[in-house]
């Protein structure tokens, strides 16, 4: 994981002095880059043995090491394209040339920043369950049952026994009836949705193999997950961290999906066959208005 993605994601669960310092850090890597620790100690209200203990809860020996990190990382992105760079505040009065700019921008960053930190030994091990489960259950709610619908759906066209659920009653009595071989996934964002980890609490107690979708890799549903597949959000004026998280759930779901197409090639290329010939009668021939 890229460090400052990192610490963005480690941030909710630090203690309250290194929350101060991340906090310093990500309002300004690039500056934070060229301070010494007596500087990003009293920018951040701490004390340079804080400094230290938030430079080796994050791996590195000592703040030379971090401040080396975060030069690395923010002439990186100095590098990018302009979409990178482009600010994240959208005002009233903005052109559409702008809203477009700054969506489309955020939304390719994050994108990115999935791909790079996704595990891909944990797709594989998610894909493998699914392709071999008797029924997958997914859950999330808000924004996130959006992305669990789509999943079913593609499941669904391969004969995978699939179902989305976005009540948390009815979430949690098909979790109660999983059970060895089966495969429940909980997608939240902050990973701290109360109704989302009780149901992957659920499934997991009756033995199903359990799996969260978060931008939290440390959060109480990461906690209660076997498997963990992490996406990237950052909010945008107007959209939420959580609706910005979207993209990247699909993305993470989408390469789950394929990986399963791919270990059940030929009962998934019939049953697009079947599923593309029973629709063939309601589309308009092409040229037609």
């Amino acid at each position: 994981m890229e460090l400052l993605n990192r610490i963005r994601a480690d941030q909710p669960d630090m203690p309250e002095a290194l929350r101060k310092v991340a906090d310093a850090i990500l309002e300004g890597p690039g500056e934070a880059a060229r301070l010494t620790i007596v500087d990003l100690a009293e920018r951040s209200g701490t004390s340079t043995a804080t400094i230290t203990r938030f430079c080796r809860a994050l791996g590195f020996a000592g703040y030379a090491e971090l401040r080396v990190a975060l030069a690395t990382e923010t002439g990186r992105v100095a590098q990018q394209t302009w979409e990178t760079d482009i600010g994240q505040e959208i005002l009233p009065d903005d052109s559409l040339e702008r809203v477009l700019g700054v969506v489309s921008g955020n939304d390719i960053r994050l994108i990115q920043e999935t791909r790079d930190q996704l595990d891909l030994a944990v797709v594989e091990k998610v894909a493998q369950a699914v392709a071999r489960a008797g029924r997958v259950l997914l859950f999330g709610v808000s924004s996130s049952a959006a992305v669990a619908s789509e999943m079913e759906y593609r499941l669904q066209r391969m004969r995978v026994p699939t179902w989305s659920r976005s009540d948390a009653h009815s979430a949690l009595t098909d979790a109660a009836l999983l059970g060895q071989g089966d495969v429940a996934i909980g997608i939240s964002h902050s990973g701290r949705t109360r109704e989302v980890i009780e149901v992957l609490a659920e499934a997991g107690s009756h033995g199903a193999i359990t799996v969260a979708v978060t931008s939290q890799p440390k959060s109480p549903l990461a906690e209660v997950a076997e498997l963990v597949l992490t996406t990237s959000s950052r909010a945008t004026s107007f959209r939420s961290e959580g609706f910005a998280a979207i993209h990247s759930q699909l993305l993470v779901l989408d390469v789950v999906y394929v990986s399963v197409a791919q270990r059940t090639y030929e009962r998934t290329k019939q049953a697009f066959d079947v599923t593309v010939r029973a629709v063939a009668g309601h589309r308009l021939p092409e040229g037609d208005i």
